[in-house]
């Protein structure tokens, strides 16, 4: 271990310290950027807990020999666990310091960003549409070429 790693450490915790403070690290930088970061895995944890409420009777129902299974509380118990301890990661993921330090710095870059008109979006969305479709027509031809070469030489080879 060195000497820096041991600063590191004692500056920024171990991840299970971060894990367990209540604090937010820097609160009034890269707000937004942590709070959509947030509820991206908050709802990749939403949609994965639900699955799993969802499943859970099927997995216990299989196992008792497909009978039909009350599980009472459990049903909504565990994935309520899971869905609250997959939040609490959730939070302290977004203020752990590299991370946030991270996250802060892309809502630093995004601000410098600079962004196009409406005009310029609609412009260039046509553009990628109509060549979309030009390039579909083009490769739709090649193949309609190939197919009557193909055929030709199968007909007059057989």
């Amino acid at each position: 271990m060195t000497v820096a790693s041991t600063h590191n450490e004692a500056v920024n915790g171990s991840f299970l310290g971060n894990l367990l403070r209540f604090s937010v690290y820097k609160r009034n930088q890269g707000r937004v950027t942590r709070q959509a970061t947030f509820a991206a895995l908050a709802l990749a944890i939403g949609v994965g807990v639900w699955r799993l409420a969802a499943v859970l009777p099927l997995w216990f129902a299989s196992d008792v020999g497909g009978s039909s299974t009350d599980l009472g509380v459990v049903r909504f118990l565990v994935p309520g666990l899971l869905l609250a301890a997959g939040l609490w990661v959730s939070f302290r993921a977004v203020n752990m310091p590299r991370f946030a330090d991270f996250l802060i710095a892309v809502e630093a870059e995004m601000a410098k960003v600079s962004w196009p008109t409406r005009s310029e979006v609609v412009r260039s969305s046509i553009v990628v549409i109509f060549m979309m479709f030009a390039l579909a027509g083009i490769l739709g031809l090649y193949d309609l070429f190939w197919w009557f070469v193909l055929r030709a030489l199968q007909g007059s080879g057989g």
